[in-house]
């Protein structure tokens, strides 16, 4: 069990991101001491150049782990205390929740300026640690790209026996074997896994960047848009100041981040909770749309089960979201709908103390809707069991 600040590396994401970057590093500065022997200034160039940016990736990554994304404490208030009623409330942190402020089902606490949740540096990405993050992104793309180039080559060249001269004139062959061959291939393959993932991933987060969105951020515009899709009232994103102001938001030499996390700067027609204003409204209609299931076979709580039939295990919802079990009698407030598949939060007995939300996915074979087996249960007793959790 880990402790203190390798608490964090202790998981599966960290743990192969180290491994990839550990295979890639090595096998790499390998095959260029072979493409380029001696003191070859082209040999000790990309050795620089690459044993750089591996450093920096290295470096970026351990503190987008370290830093972390930034919490808000727990029993937190607006210092006015009129702002509560703009504002959502988590039962978990027991503090309302700041603009801009999300409470992650990981890491059970409400992050500040939160994007997501990434597994590979077990933690979140948010206004702590977005500028590590993007500086982690930057350099891995960069270094893998460097190191396609030198593994290719010198798996190319051990393939066909071709020569190479340094600056002695001396013939050297570029021989891995059987074993260095196949590492020389995985790693490859890692290194040019990384620049197509992590490319895309970084493509994502500077548009982010430049718009000053989160990723939880373009979800709540998109409902907004379709809310207001009959209005004369479009919704006014308030945070997009322009690409230079959204830029130096996140982006800087230091990598640290600006502000407190918890005010933000606002444009011209909006104010501090034009965004949460937002968000209650559209938390008052997914109440609206609540409807109470009876749970009448179990569920286990499995990715892919298998008992529930094939058409459950071959149409699972794309989501890393939760799978939940469920127990005959008990009851699930359903806020999503799948053909095969329904999203749900299950209904708890209130005894005072703050309890963690159950939500999430489950097989729709095992629950029957209420209005179906009891035809006096209304929508007003589901939305006051969905405001209770």
């Amino acid at each position: 069990m880990c402790f203190g600040p390798f608490a964090k590396l202790c998981h599966w994401g960290p743990i192969s991101a180290l491994c990839i970057i550990k295979c890639v590093t090595g096998m790499t500065m390998h095959c260029n001491n072979l493409l380029w022997p001696g003191k070859s200034y082209t040999g000790m160039l990309n050795t620089l150049c690459f044993m750089s940016l591996a450093g920096l990736t290295l470096y970026n990554f351990l503190s987008a782990i370290a830093h972390g994304p930034g919490y808000l404490p727990n029993d937190w208030a607006p210092e006015n205390i009129n702002d509560t009623k703009h504002m959502q409330f988590c039962k978990v942190c027991n503090s309302y929740k700041a603009p801009r402020s999300h409470h992650c089902r990981k890491c059970n606490r409400c992050v500040l300026k939160m994007d997501h949740h990434c597994p590979w540096i077990n933690n979140c990405v948010g206004w702590g640690n977005h500028a590590h993050f993007i500086a982690f992104l930057t350099f891995a793309t960069i270094g893998c790209l460097h190191a396609s180039f030198i593994l290719g080559t010198a798996l190319y060249r051990s393939v066909y026996r071709v020569y190479t001269i340094d600056v002695y004139q001396r013939n050297q062959v570029v021989y891995l074997g059987l074993y260095g061959t196949i590492i020389c291939v995985l790693s490859l393959g890692f290194a040019i896994g990384v620049v197509i993932a992590v490319g895309m991933l970084l493509y994502f987060q500077i548009r982010a960047i430049v718009r000053n969105r989160t990723g939880i951020e373009d979800w709540i515009i998109e409902k907004a848009a379709y809310r207001r899709r009959h209005s004369n009232n479009p919704f006014i994103y308030p945070y997009d100041l322009g690409v230079w102001k959204n830029i130096k938001q996140v982006v800087n030499l230091s990598c640290q981040p600006v502000g407190d996390g918890i005010h933000w700067d606002v444009v011209d027609g909006c104010h501090e909770y034009s965004l949460t204003v937002e968000q209650l409204k559209q938390k008052r209609e997914k109440r609206s749309r609540a409807r109470l299931y009876f749970v009448v076979k179990a569920a286990s709580g499995c990715w892919f089960p298998i008992s529930h039939g094939v058409g459950v295990l071959c149409h699972p919802p794309c989501t890393d979201e939760e799978r939940i079990a469920l127990q005959p009698e008990d009851q699930v407030v359903v806020t999503r709908w799948r053909k095969y598949w329904l999203f749900g939060e299950k209904v708890q007995e209130e005894n005072g103390e703050p309890t963690k939300r159950i939500r999430g996915w489950f097989p729709k074979c095992c629950v029957v809707e209420a209005s179906e087996e009891s035809p006096s249960t209304s929508s007003h007793d589901c939305n006051t069991k969905y405001k209770a959790n």
